[in-house]
This record gives structure tokens, C-alpha cells and sequence, in this order.
């Protein structure tokens, strides 16, 4: 049951690229058609790194030779192509306005990946105090390859940047750890900081909905570390529209393994003989805890070791769904390790690499925000920060701020010194037994529901099989609220704004009748009830009343003290678990009501949690599954940043 994977080039944000373009043409094409090819010399070289190993790399350089050009480099495992002289890429660069003024724009597959020799790791670990050439990491690559072009490619100018979204983005990251003296300006986009905390783990839950990208970065290359020039991995093919449906019919998910066993010499069937299987699956499956191979391979905990000669500019989606944990990480952590650096933070709108796009109007989901705001970000702050350092003085004094960010209620950008804002308080909420959400604490009791395992809580109401979910970040959750296993606390309409800036605790005291759970919290803005409904607004609904939800995370509640050392709930007694949802900022304008939901399945956005202890979840047997009942009490608060 597999499908041959035809789309070779692809980073999620480059999924999301082509599918926003096929839903308009309102920025039509703003240069030619081949503007690229008439305007930039294409080169393809093997650049070798200090253990050997050579690293396919694509350069191009301005045919205007009258002048010198910086580099902006991206660094990528989703492949360099077009492969083969006469052969462009269409866009080039961060964006159209650096690719017209002209740069010299590289691209190179990583090691391991695509036409680029030697083996590949996901999310290879960062080796400190290297002690010969035969230890290589990310930083060690993109060092060597910096120093090959500032000295073989013509009419460079001496200065480097980097930029990527997504896992590109995780390798701009890791080029300002132990960075070349050339590299002045790196851009990380959405990028990944820590597997266990993106993309495919939510604070130790498995990422179901990401199980058909898993083949993407699992697949051997058929010749072992030899180089291919096609895509070599499938995608597994479920059969049906209904997602849903599929992972509950298909129950456990050790039943899933056999999507991950494979044929290297005919990749689309399966055969007894020379298999091979997934390593990524059997990472995720044998590694369910924050053991040393996930901590070895986050990028986070080495963000000490950046340098101040390289200015960096952090950029996310107040509604990425991939990666929003990595790039708020890795701002506050250069910060924190690296100060007096020209370290800054960009929050827009967006979902995954929206950024990167030119819509017209931005929307996530049914939600809009308003024109051109991409658009904005790419000529007023992207070109800005790279020409600073690349091109003009690089001295720091941009005219940027520290944080440039999008209040997504109010919807424009604010600027501010620091991220957090100066200013920012924190306000306490309590879930009430009216199922009010109040400043003070009432009368405490155990709310219970029952949590059953044949019918859990979707994340969607759409019926769809998407290759990774997104548009769920501002869906209406009044599907949610109205069922009886999802509690519902919420406010009287407001009085006045209330601004939520920075990051939201919740801390909830529970007790279940089983052995093990997980805890969902959403932050949801309740629309009033003469809401007006924008043009993207799917068909069945109206902005009248609308739950936007705003913010949400999951715990597993295993991993309540310790990622790294699971434990068990006692069954029916009192237990604090405490979920951190990353940073927002909303403002819950005066008229519209402030809501909490908490539920205990988010499927299948989420794997199931058997609800009974086991070892690994990824190995549960099918009888491990039970329905329980779970309680919240109502001493359990909503810890909030909120700006004066």
C-alpha cells in the first residue's frame, strides 16, 4: 500500500508554496517567467569537506559582473534541483527583491541527502571540543563550504548569509554555532530547535498527523551513501479521504509498522527479501522518552556557543503548526547566551513558510488578517536586515526593532525592545464549577468526564487526509465545545481589551480513574454574535460567535515530572500537571469572550493514549485501551502574560 512520491522538492513550506498559488493569482508573476535564466550564470560544483566527503552545491551569480556581490546560502535536505546545466529554479533567494538587486545565491544538499556524498543523520547532533577532521557536524559543513566560496566563487564580496525555512531553517541555526568569520547574517525561519518539542512530539505526545511526512526523512538511499538525483522515498497511501477514520480503524500503532518496510529495489512494492525498514519510524518507535538521542540532537541546549559577529533575525507564524517551539526557543536562548548581539525576533500571521508567500490577503484557515502582509515582511524587514549586514555598514543600527511582531486580534504590527514587551504582567484565571473562567478562586470540585477511547475528540471537523495539518491553528472549536468529553470555561464578554503577550501556563490539578492520560488546553477567542464573516469563511460557517482558537498544547501526562523518566498516574487521586503553551500575542478585544477548553484526546492529530500505563505506547497492544473518566478541579489556573 504505497504511492510512488512525485513531488521531489519538498520542505512543508515549500507543500504549503504550491498549494496557496493554485488558490490565487492576484500577485500574478511581478518578474519574467525566466528571470532567473536571463539574469544569473548557474554552476554546480562538489564542494569537499575536511573528512573527504564532497556536498553538491548549486551557485548563482549575477551576470553583471561590474560590481561584487555578497552570498546567501540555504542549506537543505529537500534538494538543490533543478539538477543539470541549463536547468533554473524560478525564484531564487528569500525573496523576489533580493533576487532583482542582485546577490549570489547558493544551495546545498546536505550531507547524506540528494546528489551530496556520505551519510545522513535527522537532526544530526552538534559534536563540541572536535578534536580531528573525522568529527563533522552541521557546523563543521557549513564552515568548510563558507570558506570554499568566499575564496573560489567570483565577484563575492566577502560577506555570507544564511536563511531556511523549516528544517532549512534548522540548518541556519546551526551555521551560527562555531560560525565562519565570513558569515555576518543568518536568518533561521520556523526552524526546528528540538524533535521532542517540533514537529513530530508535542511534550512527549506523538504527532499522528504527521505520520505520512515520516517516510520523507526515514528512507535509506537505495546504494547506501551513494548520491540519487530522484526521490527514493513513498509516501504511504491510506486509502481513503477520511483520516480520521483510518487511524481508528487501524487502532495501535504497532499496527502501523508495516508502512514503514520496504523494498529497496522496487520502492513502490513489498517483498520478502533485501528489506529494509524506516529509520526514522524506528527512532520514534524505540525512543518514545527524552532519551539521549533526541537530547543529543536538539539544537537548543547549544545556542551558547553562537558568536556576536553574526547578526541573526528569528522568524515565525503565531500559528504554525510545525514549528513554533523552535523559533521562539532559539530567540530567547541566543539572547539569553549572547549578549550585546544583534539578535531579533519577526511573529506574523502566518502558518508554516507563510511568510515566503505573496497571496494578497493573508489568511490561516477561515481566519484573515488582512493584505499584503507577507509582502510587507519581505521588502520593509527581510531585505532590509540581509542588505544591512551583507551589503551597508553592518553595524547593528538597521532601523529595525528587537521584536517586530503582529497583534493577530487587533491585527497590525507592533514593535517593541524587548520580546516579551516591557510591561508585561502576569493574570491569574481559575476554572469555576459554572463553568465560568473568573479571576478568583471559587469552591473546589472535581469535574468530571469521561473519556472514551473508541470515540476521541477530533482536532478538525474537516474530513480530509492532509499530508501535515495546519489550518486547525484558528479553526472554530464549537464543534469541540459542544461535545460532553470537552470542558468549557469561559468569561463574560469584556469590558475592555485584554492583550496576551508572551507565553500561557496552565496549571491543572486532575485525578483519572486509570493509570495514564493526556491533557489538552486550548486558549479560544469567542467571537461576538454580530461578527462580520470574511471571503474565505468555509461555506457551513459564519464569523457569528466564532471559537478562533488562539493558542493550544498538549501534555502527555506521563512525562508530568520528567520528559526523560515516565510515570504512571495513581488511579482517582490528585495530581498537578502543568502545560506551557508557547507565546501569543491577541488581544481578546472588549465584546468578545476569553474561553478555556480542556479534553483529554485530540485525534488524530495526537496518537491515542491507551489510558492504561505501558512502557511504550508505540508497542500497546490493543486490550491496553480504556475508557476512563477523568476529573479537572477547580483549583486548576490559567497563568497568563498579559501587556498593560
Amino acid at each position: 500500500m504505497k504511492l510512488r512520491f512525485q513531488l521531489l522538492v519538498v520542505s512543508f513550506a515549500t507543500l504549503t508554496i504550491i498549494s496557496s498559488c493554485k488558490k490565487t493569482t492576484k500577485t500574478a508573476t511581478l518578474v519574467e517567467e525566466n528571470y532567473v535564466e536571463l539574469h544569473y550564470n548557474k554552476q554546480e560544483v562538489d564542494i569537499e569537506m575536511r573528512d573527504g566527503v564532497k556536498l553538491h552545491t548549486t551557485i548563482y551569480s549575477p551576470k553583471d559582473t561590474s560590481k561584487e556581490y555578497p552570498i546567501l546560502m540555504q542549506r537543505t535536505p529537500y534538494s538543490s534541483r533543478p539538477y543539470g546545466e541549463g536547468k533554473f529554479k524560478k525564484k531564487i533567494g528569500p525573496n523576489i527583491h533580493l533576487m532583482k538587486e542582485g546577490n549570489i545565491i547558493v544551495y546545498q544538499d546536505v550531507r547524506g541527502r540528494w546528489l551530496s556524498e556520505g551519510h545522513y543523520e535527522n537532526m544530526r547532533a552538534y559534536i563540541p571540543n572536535k578534536t580531528s577532521n573525522d568529527q563533522v557536524d552541521e557546523s563543521t559543513d557549513t564552515y568548510d563550504t563558507i570558506e570554499w566560496l568566499v575564496n573560489n566563487v567570483e565577484n563575492n564580496n566577502g560577506r555570507v548569509g544564511v536563511w531556511g525555512i523549516s528544517y532549512p531553517g534548522f540548518y541556519a541555526t546551526y551555521a551560527t554555532i562555531d560560525p565562519h568569520p565570513a558569515l555576518k547574517a543568518s536568518s533561521p525561519q520556523a526552524c526546528i530547535g528540538d524533535f521532542f518539542f517540533d514537529d513530530f512530539h508535542h511534550n512527549g505526545a506523538y504527532l499522528l498527523s504527521y505520520f505520512r511526512a515520516t517516510s520523507v526523512f526515514g528512507t535509506p538511499r537505495p546504494n547506501g551513501d551513494q548520491p540519487i538525483d530522484t526521490a527514493w522515498y513513498t509516501l504511504p497511501d491510506i486509502g481513503t479521504e477520511d483520516q480520521y477514520q483510518f487511524f481508528l480503524d487501524a487502532g495501535p500503532l504497532k499496527n502501523l509498522n508495516h508502512f514503514f518496510e520496504y523494498d529497496i529495489k522496487d520502492m513502490t512494492s513489498i517483498s520478502p527479501d533485501e528489506m529494509t525498514d524506516d529509520f526514522f519510524w524506528n527512532e520514534l518507535k524505540e525512543h518514545p522518552n527524552y532519551d539521549e538521542l533526541w537530547q543529543r540532537r536538539g539544537l537548543i541546549q547549544h545556542l551558547d556557543k553562537t558568536k556576536p559577529h553574526v547578526a541573526t533575525m528569528i522568524v515565525g507564524g503565531w500559528f504554525d503548526a510545525e514549528d513554533l517551539y523552535g523559533p521562539l526557543e532559539t530567540y530567547k536562548n541566543i539572547e539569553k547566551h549572547n549578549e550585546g548581539a544583534y539578535n531579533t525576533i519577526v511573529f506574523g500571521p502566518w502558518d508554516h513558510g507563510g511568510w515566503a508567500r505573496r497571496n494578497g490577503r493573508t489568511t490561516v484557515g477561515n481566519y484573515y488578517f488582512g493584505d499584503s502582509i507577507s509582502e510587507f515582511y519581505q521588502e520593509a524587514i527581510e531585505t532590509k536586515f540581509f542588505n544591512h549586514f551583507l551589503k551597508g555598514e553592518g553595524s547593528g543600527n538597521t532601523g529595525l526593532p528587537e521584536a517586530y511582531v503582529f497583534d493577530t486580534g487587533k491585527k497590525e504590527w507592533k514593535q517593541y525592545d524587548t520580546w516579551p514587551p516591557a510591561g508585561v504582567v502576569k493574570k491569574t484565571m481559575y476554572l469555576s464549577p459554572d463553568q465560568e473562567l473568573t479571576d478568583d478562586r471559587k469552591d473546589v470540585v472535581g469535574v468530571k468526564f469521561i473519556s472514551d477511547v473508541t470515540k476521541p475528540v477530533p482536532y478538525s471537523e474537516d474530513i480530509k487526509s492532509v499530508f501535515t495539518p495546519r489550518k486547525y491553528m484558528t479553526d472554530d472549536q464549537r464543534f469541540a465545545a459542544r461535545r460532553s468529553d470537552v470542558l468549557v470555561f469561559e468569561t463574560d464578554p469584556l469590558e475592555e481589551d485584554l492583550t496576551l503577550a508572551g507565553d500561557i501556563f496552565a496549571r491543572l490539578n486532575v485525578a483519572t480513574t486509570g493509570t495514564a492520560a493526556d491533557w489538552i488546553v486550548k486558549v479560544i477567542d469567542v467571537h461576538p454574535h454580530d461578527a462580520e464573516t470574511n471571503e474565505e469563511m468555509q461555506d457551513h460557517l459564519k464569523m457569528s460567535n466564532y471559537h478562533m482558537m488562539v493558542r493550544s498544547e498538549v501534555m502527555r501526562g506521563r512525562f508530568r515530572n520528567s520528559f526523560s523518566n515516565p510515570e504512571p498516574f495513581v488511579p482517582n487521586q490528585k495530581t498537578n500537571v502543568t502545560i506551557k503553551l508557547q507565546d501569543v500575542f491577541h488581544t481578546i478585544k472588549k465584546g468578545h469572550k476569553l474561553q478555556i477548553q480542556v479534553q483529554s484526546t485530540w485525534f488524530p492529530l495526537i496518537d491515542l493514549n491507551p489510558q492504561t500505563y505501558v512502557e511504550n505506547i508505540f508497542k500497546a497492544d490493543e486490550d491496553d485501551f480504556k475508557t476512563q473518566t477523568h476529573a479537572v478541579f477547580t483549583d486548576s489556573n490559567i497563568e497568563f502574560s498579559v501587556l498593560r
